[in-house]
């Protein structure tokens, strides 16, 4: 396969699940591939699972400062740009009453304002036929208990894939979206919670799947390709949800 020959992607997140996935279907389809991830032992382990195809880095998606040195380390190791897939992101839930600041800002710190400042830190690189494609979420959809700050923050990012299609499309950067229900990937291991109950969680959330199971990584990495590639030129602002039916319920 050669839909990305000659191009050059950053992967945010792209050490587990979806951006990791995405990485080695770039890499299959002959891009020259960055990733970033958030800890040394994501980091290392992503070098294994990708070998010398992909330029693999640590980085802290919810710091400000960080995302410039990102851009820089692309532009060294890549050159010019032309894909980003914004994958980087942080899943917490709660009731409302049990918020505090501090675990808000972590939130819109690392799931939206790392993004829009990477995104203005690569511009200079950007090809002037570039693609960004923001991984958002159905719960920017849907009225789901306890998940208030994450689907805010999907929303954001959602609204940011719009407003930015008007911005960039001048510079010949699209800008779009993709919307996963649930999918399984490492974030359901990450909520705190205790092996029973992660499981009735998942089934309560099958449940409510038309199609009876939970998405694949590879599925969500698709529609990212296809939004990636040429074959997606005429696509603008758009978003692509990827949740087998559930938020047409």
């Amino acid at each position: 396969m050669s839909r990305l020959v000659n191009k050059t992607a950053l992967i945010t997140g792209g050490t587990s699940g979806i951006g990791l996935e995405t990485a080695k279907q770039f890499i299959a389809e002959g891009a020259r591939v960055a990733v970033t991830g958030s800890s040394a032992k994501s980091v290392e382990f992503a070098r294994a699972e990708l070998d010398a195809s992909a330029f693999v880095i640590e980085a802290d998606a919810g710091n400000l400062a960080v995302q410039a040195t990102v851009a820089e380390a692309v532009r060294n190791e890549l050159g010019a740009l032309d894909i980003l897939f914004v994958n980087a992101g942080v899943a917490e839930f709660g009731p409302l009453e049990g918020w505090t600041e501090a675990g808000f800002d972590k939130s819109i710190a690392i799931n939206v304002k790392g993004p829009f400042f990477l995104i203005q830190a690569l511009l200079p690189i950007f090809s002037k036929n570039a693609s960004i494609v923001l991984n958002t979420s159905i719960n920017a959809h849907i009225g789901m208990p306890n998940s208030t700050v994450y689907s805010l923050t999907k929303g954001a990012l959602l609204t940011l894939a719009k407003t930015l299609s008007g911005e960039l499309i001048g510079r010949g950067i699209r800008v779009n979206a993709v919307s996963p229900g649930p999918i399984m990937t490492p974030l359901y291991g990450k909520l705190g919670m205790s092996e029973a109950d992660s499981k009735a969680m998942a089934t309560q959330i099958q449940s409510q799947i038309p199609v009876g199971r939970f998405g694949d990584v590879s599925e969500v990495a698709k529609t990212v390709l296809f939004l990636a590639s040429d074959e997606a030129r005429y696509i603008v602002g758009s978003e692509l949800i990827i949740d087998g039916g559930m938020s047409n319920l």
